[in-house]
């Protein structure tokens, strides 16, 4: 796992439709409206926020973890529109010793169903694996979560199995869970052939 690849200084990642870059003040309208929608964290370990001053905060909470070198949340947007935030995906929980990595997503409700997040996890997998150097990433599903488990089964992601009443999760209780991973391996020979 090289660290320093991910943490000396912030990734920018492209591809033809998607740039996942770094969420600035300047998004602070679109966080707001993504943070503050219910319907967006219905699956999600994260309460909404409906005071635009404490989304405001939660930039700093961005800068704060990836200066930490514990968490990385980039916004997700379409190429050529660098302005409007679309939604967010991160990679955090990163265990050197088995070079593993979580990653999560989510999306303003307006994107939903066109998929903006399958794309934005394909450039993620891509830099993770090829430029990172991690062997395992893996993203815990809620049950009925059903759209993203095709986002990950699109990306080449096979479901392990349930973990049962195994997290606590803001909001939600402790809850069950659906575990997906992919390999280095399995994404360099079958999703890349």
């Amino acid at each position: 796992m090289k660290m320093e690849v991910i943490f000396d200084q912030f990734p920018v990642l492209r591809s033809a439709d998607i740039v996942l870059s770094k969420i600035e003040e300047a998004h602070l309208d679109e966080l707001y409206e993504i943070y503050s929608n219910d319907r967006v964290f219905e699956y999600c370990g994260i309460i909404p926020k409906h005071n635009k001053a404490t989304v405001q905060n939660i930039i700093g909470h961005f800068e704060r973890d990836y200066g930490k070198r514990s968490r990385i949340k980039w916004g997700i947007f379409a190429a050529g529109d660098s302005e409007r935030l679309l939604g967010i995906i991160e990679a955090c929980e990163f265990n050197q010793k088995v070079n593993m990595v979580t990653i999560g997503y989510f999306l303003a409700e307006a994107q939903w169903g066109r998929g903006i997040a399958s794309s934005a996890v394909e450039v993620l997998l891509d830099f993770l694996f090829h430029q990172a150097h991690i062997n395992r990433i893996q993203a815990e599903v809620m049950l009925l979560n059903t759209p993203s488990k095709k986002v990950l089964l699109k990306n080449g992601f096979l479901k392990e199995g349930m973990l049962r009443q195994a997290s606590l999760w803001s909001g939600k209780g402790i809850v069950d869970l659906e575990i997906y991973s992919i390999l280095r391996e399995d994404y360099i020979h079958v999703i890349k052939g």
